[in-house]
């Protein structure tokens, strides 16, 4: 049985705002993009966590600049303050060359801080992807966890985020550009020897 309208009642409009186009199988080319680059982080996380820090390398491009300021404490009226800018004292500020040294100095047994080595357990979340500086590059933001253990007793965490470059070369996408911005104002860990 129908039920029967109310008069002088119309029945509500809703207005659809316009939405992208849709990709094969109903993806919007930022959804697709998006769940191209998940597998990209995912692995990353692996190699970093597995230990296999020469393949991590090969996902960074030879001009990448891996980027870690320091964070102060400022008024609010100071936030433009709050992060060290390029060339200022920073945790970190390495290049290709750079991250390729530190890495080949953990193959020599003489890195006394990761000997033994650091277990780590990257988790990555809340991936934003928007368009990038030019067709074949894109910004990326993420959020991490890290949790690092040592021998018997260290054990660290460190909670930010990171804005990437990703650049497509050769088909594959490479970091050429990494920004980790830690939510610690202070590091309690006895060393930064680890990778984000």
């Amino acid at each position: 049985m129908k039920k029967k309208r109310a008069r002088g009642r119309a029945r509500p409009r809703t207005r659809h705002a316009a939405r992208p186009a849709a990709r094969p199988g109903g993806l919007t080319a930022p959804q697709a993009l998006w769940l191209e680059l998940m597998p990209f982080y995912i692995r990353e996380a692996w190699l970093l966590d597995e230990r296999r820090l020469t393949e991590w390398l090969a996902l960074f491009t030879d001009d990448v600049l891996y980027f870690m300021p320091r964070r102060k404490n400022v008024l609010r009226r100071e936030a433009h303050r709050e992060l060290t800018p390029l060339g200022d004292l920073a945790i970190l500020e390495e290049d290709k060359r750079y991250l390729e040294m530190r890495v080949a100095r953990l193959d020599t047994g003489m890195a006394w801080a990761e000997d033994p080595p650091s277990r780590t357990r990257h988790l990555i979340t809340n991936i934003e992807v928007e368009p990038g500086e030019s067709a074949s590059e894109v910004k990326v933001y993420s959020n991490f966890i890290v949790y690092r253990s040592r021998a018997e007793t260290e054990q660290d965490f460190y909670v930010g985020t990171r804005h990437d470059v990703l650049r497509r070369v050769a088909g594959a996408w490479r970091i050429a550009g990494r920004k980790v911005i830690l939510d610690q104002n202070v590091l309690t860990a006895k060393n930064v020897s680890i990778f984000f």
